[in-house]
Parts: C-alpha cells; sequence; structure tokens
C-alpha cells in the first residue's frame, strides 16, 4: 500500500532526510549482540567476520561473500586436520573409576599403558598430524609399550587412516606391546574389516568397552615392572601383591 499510494510523495523529500532513512534502516540490520558473543567465543569466527565485513566496503559484494567462504573453510580444514586427542586415566576418587581427561584433572598414569581418545575422524588430511603426535607420545614416555586408542568420536575413517592405524599397530608390536582400539562405532569397524585392515591390527585388540579393554590388556602387561609400580591405578593392579608385600 506504501509503494502503491505513498511512492509518488517520497519525490519531495530532501536527499539528507533520505540519508538518514537508509543509515538508520542500515544501523538496524546489524545484530551487534551477536557479534559480541562471536568476538569473544572464537578468533578463527572473528577473523571470518572482520575479513567478509572490510570485503564488503572495499570489494564488490559477491567477492566479499567468497572471502568470508573461503576463509570458513580453511579454518574448518585445519581444524579437521588437526583433531583433539586428548589422555584419559580412571579417577579414584569416582566410585565406577570413570577415565577422565587429564587437562580437566591431574591424575596419576599407567607407566605401560597410554589411554588417549581422538576427537575427530580419520581421514587423509589428519593421518600426518595424528601419527605424529601418537610416535611424540612414546618417545616422551619410553617405559610405554601399550596405546589404547578410545574411538567412539571417530566418525569417518578412509583408506589413509585405517593404513595409519596399521602402521601404528606394527610400531607398538616392534616395541614389545600393542595398539588397542575400544569403542569403534559400527560403520568404522565395517570399514576396517572389509578392507583387511582389522585383520592386521588384530582383532582380537578391538574392544566395545574401556572396562574389557583394560582387562585384557593388563595380561600383557610386564608383571614384574608392575610390582614395582607405585601408581596402581587400574582395579587390576590392586590385585596384584608388590614385591615388598
Amino acid at each position: 500500500m506504501t509503494v502503491l499510494f505513498i511512492a509518488p510523495l517520497t519525490a519531495y523529500l530532501p536527499i539528507a532526510a533520505m540519508g538518514g532513512i537508509i543509515l538508520l534502516v542500515g544501523y538496524n540490520l546489524i545484530d551487534f549482540h551477536h557479534i559480541k558473543e562471536i568476538i569473544k567465543a572464537s578468533h578463527s569466527e572473528t577473523s571470518v567476520l572482520l575479513v567478509t565485513f572490510l570485503a564488503t566496503l572495499f570489494l564488490e559484494l559477491e567477492f566479499a561473500i567468497y572471502a568470508g567462504i573461503f576463509l570458513s573453510l580453511v579454518f574448518y580444514l585445519n581444524r579437521t586436520a588437526h583433531p583433539k586427542i586428548v589422555t584419559l586415566a580412571p579417577d579414584p576418587e569416582e566410585r565406577r573409576r570413570h577415565f577422565t581427561n587429564l587437562e580437566r584433572k591431574a591424575l596419576p598414569e599407567c607407566p605401560q599403558l597410554k589411554v588417549i581418545r581422538i576427537d575427530g575422524s580419520l581421514f587423509f588430511g589428519a593421518v600426518s598430524y595424528t601419527s605424529s603426535t601418537l610416535h611424540k607420545i612414546k618417545q616422551k614416555e619410553p617405559t610405554l609399550s601399550h596405546l589404547l586408542i578410545v574411538a567412539k568420536p571417530i566418525n569417518f575413517i578412509d583408506v589413509a587412516g585405517a593404513e595409519m592405524l596399521v602402521q601404528e599397530a606394527k610400531y607398538w608390536r616392534a616395541q614389545g606391546g600393542g595398539l588397542y582400539l575400544c569403542g569403534f562405532k559400527m560403520e568404522a569397524e565395517k570399514f576396517l574389516q572389509r578392507g583387511g585392515y582389522l585383520a592386521e591390527i588384530g582383532e582380537h585388540n578391538l574392544f566395545t568397552a574401556k572396562k574389557e579393554a583394560i582387562s585384557e590388556i593388563f595380561q600383557r602387561f610386564d608383571h614384574p615392572f608392575c610390582q614395582t609400580c607405585e601408581r596402581r591405578i587400574f582395579r587390576e593392579c590392586n590385585l596384584m601383591k608388590r614385591i615388598d608385600d
């Protein structure tokens, strides 16, 4: 109705008044609350915001949109190529001794077994970073010979990721221990089985739950070393007598 009946009258409005209206409309389109949340929450999202905003001022609109999308894609690929790898340990203060992220709470670890969780998919882009991180774990803790990967957060695995697990399994076997996988999703497990990778890793090294995995891996520990260990973080450890007892 406004366009039909009042539009002709806008010809009599001063250009300054029209400019003021346009500025007011543009100002109301800016979501300042959302912008503040982005700046507080994420440095990468803030970078995307600033690049898109500046590109809108100095470039054509479509190129500004492309710049924001491209930068978002770069951050996404970088994040997926560097999955977060966290170390877990049982919390003795909890009745069920749930495994806790050591970034949240400092807990003692087993000298022979490292329990980690990979929060991300194992695809070709993440293979190099994941493999180098696992090798650094061994270099920092020479007494380690067993590695348990809690694989529940791994939603996808490709050929490169599966081959990396096979190589890691061979590496940890060469250290006198082994690589163990726990909680793999059904699709990922089927992929490993279909490609023959699970046979190379060892089907006996695949477990459904952490409790089952720890119980089985403990049987493969160097038990004379266990008898001198002061940490005894697993239930199985407390069933073994120390040498000085």
